[in-house]
């Protein structure tokens, strides 16, 4: 009995461990007083950590830690998340946010004029949509300009890296990207005073099971600039937006950009997060390595809001190990056997959105806010007939960033930080812009065949600088399907509004259907917005026309996209001389394919004679 009781004795004073309400303390607790949990279910040290809990030095507690501050990035996140989580790091290694094929990609496909092989970030194998195996090169070998900006403007949004020295999109890498968000500063302001204020650490060291809209701001708020959008917030020309006394704006963020209020996305405005729309398949990937991020977003608007002729998707939830009971357990309405869920436009169930009665109903994950979904089927504005290749956004985006004349140089005479090396190696970007502009947006096909909004993509004039100073490449735009010419690409601008665009807006603006600002006189439309330094180049078109003849003069990347053909730019434009009097969607007329010999009979002909 006394050799238990001193078992038992000595158990409990080994040095760097005692009892504390029941639980054992370690030595990292001690040094690290006033560090926040991770959370209740992620108490041990060591476990994510590694290192030895008991050790009285922080040379030996330290000694084969993770990290040394992430245990989450991908050098060690096989021992360490992976251990608990192996399922959601399988997906994570393939999902776009850590290959970033497709944003390699679409950077081979405008600066190179085509993208063949596969290059990623990360060396992970990767197997397509059918199951194939993905023949992948890694981009620290693709040596030329589109690998350079990648590796050093592009790859700070690559979750395998982990940018700390670039005021306001900073992030720690792996899991930690998302799940313990930065602030501005890349500082910790938490209660440990072992580490407050040093830089490369979280904010704090509580662990975001579902991501707050922060996290995603951190990548999101440069090129299309979504996750701003999203808020009402927008960065306007080279980050000075004009306002009424013609200073910059009045809201400042990270790396000197100012911001000013635009009307929020609809979502945002009644309290949904990113996450609310976005399943984690979407953004955590499901398995497969996707060459494009619309292959990878399973979320439609059509999945909670339905389309003109049908109504929102559902299943019921069947067994009580299906993935959404799983994801939402810790929702404040967990799903559960007998519901019906709304699922995807992958046919896979959301945790969140369900039917109830004849509702549909959205919860925020995180807050448990219940949202009633508006359902659009059958009502006259979504059963026009002649619209059933529009997509959702092109009516319903208040605004689309359009970022026109991005002169870029590359400079071999400078050295600057390679995120993918690690490194500083030879060669520096530095890029202006001439023109930004928030609406109206251009309209096009999309991959999927739908009128959709586009954006310049990137709209690039290349200036390449040698070892010597001298200008290799001056202005130059890349060759793309064959010939020189600027790119637009689809784009969802997150800042959705329940009215936006007008049926005249769209019918009676050549700028909605690609031609940009200009005059149109007769049958001949001439741009007016032009580079200063390529003149033949219209920056805000890819449409000209002249004599009654529509050309495409620059191209719409994304495999299936297109600018509006001739004659459905004039089949557009031709409803505007119904809508003068028919302006209405729920009008009669709208219910068939118009005809416009009827125009020239007994009933309309005086009409038109009066105006």
């Amino acid at each position: 009995m006394r050799i238990a009781i001193l078992l038992i004795l000595s158990l409990i004073f080994v040095p760097g461990c005692r009892l504390s309400g029941g639980r054992p303390v370690s030595s990292c607790e001690r040094c690290h007083a006033g560090l926040e949990p991770a959370s209740a279910s992620h108490r041990s040290c060591v476990d994510c950590h590694a290192g030895d809990g008991l050790a009285e030095t922080k040379e030996l507690s330290h000694k084969g830690m993770f990290g040394p501050r992430n245990p989450s990035a991908p050098q060690s996140w096989d021992s360490s998340c992976g251990r608990c989580h192996p399922y959601q790091l399988a997906r994570l290694k393939s999902s776009l946010m850590t290959t970033n094929i497709g944003m390699i990609r679409n950077i081979r496909a405008t600066w190179e004029g085509g993208a063949e092989n596969v290059y990623a970030a990360s060396g992970a194998a990767l197997f397509d949509e059918s199951g194939s195996p993905v023949d992948v090169r890694s981009v620290a070998g693709l040596d030329n300009l589109s690998g350079e900006l990648y590796r050093k403007f592009c790859a700070l949004c690559h979750v395998g890296a982990e940018p700390t020295r670039v005021t306001g999109a900073s992030h720690g890498a792996g899991c930690a990207a998302c799940h313990f968000p930065f602030n501005d500063q890349a500082t910790y302001l938490g209660g440990d005073r072992t580490v407050h204020g040093k830089v490369g650490y979280s904010d704090n060291h509580a662990l975001s099971a579902l991501p707050e809209n922060r996290a995603c701001l951190r990548c999101h708020n440069r090129s299309g600039r979504i996750a701003l959008s999203y808020q009402g917030l927008y960065d306007g020309n080279s980050a000075q937006v004009p306002t009424r006394e013609g200073g910059p704006g009045p809201r400042t963020m990270g790396g000197g950009r100012t911001l000013t209020a635009i009307m929020p996305d609809i979502h945002f405005a009644r309290g949904m997060d990113c996450i609310d729309c976005h399943t984690s398949r979407d953004v955590m990937g499901d398995g497969y390595a996707y060459r494009n991020l619309y292959r990878q977003t399973e979320a439609r608007c059509e999945d909670c809001h339905g389309g003109g002729a049908e109504w929102p998707r559902y299943r019921d939830v069947v067994r009580e190990n299906e993935e959404p009971v799983r994801e939402s357990r810790n929702y404040r309405v967990p799903a559960r056997p007998g519901m019906r869920m709304i699922v995807t436009g992958k046919g896979r169930s959301y945790s969140n959105v369900f039917v109830s009665g004849r509702k549909i109903v959205v919860q925020g994950k995180r807050n448990g806010k219940l949202h009633e979904s508006r359902v659009i089927t059958g009502t006259p504005a979504h059963t026009v007939v002649g619209h059933e290749r529009m997509a959702c956004h092109a009516c319903h985006s208040r605004t689309v960033v359009q970022c026109y004349g991005c002169h870029t140089t590359y400079d071999r005479t400078r050295t600057s930080f390679d995120f993918i090396k690690r490194r500083e190696t030879e060669g520096a970007f530095s890029e202006t812009e001439d023109y930004r502009t928030l609406y109206p947006f251009p309209l096009a096909l999309d991959e999927r065949g739908r009128v959709a909004p586009v954006t310049p993509g990137c709209q690039t004039f290349i200036t390449d600088v040698d070892k010597g100073g001298r200008e290799t490449k001056l202005e130059y735009v890349a060759r793309y399907k064959g010939k020189a010419q600027l790119r637009f690409a689809p784009f969802f601008s997150h800042n959705t509004g329940e009215t936006a665009v007008t049926c005249v807006g769209c019918h009676a603006e050549p700028a909605f259907l690609g031609f940009g600002n200009g005059v149109l006189s007769g049958a001949t439309f001439e741009g007016t917005l032009r580079c200063e330094k390529r003149d033949d180049k219209a920056l805000d078109a890819f449409l000209s026309m002249a004599g009654g003849r529509v050309r495409a003069d620059a191209a719409v990347t994304r495999e299936n996209a297109r600018p509006l053909s001739g004659a459905e730019v004039k089949r557009a434009l031709a409803v505007n001389l119904c809508l003068v009097c028919h302006g209405q969607a729920a009008d009669k007329i709208y219910r068939r394919r118009l005809d416009y010999r009827a125009l020239g009979d007994a009933v309309h002909r005086p009409l038109l004679a009066d105006r």
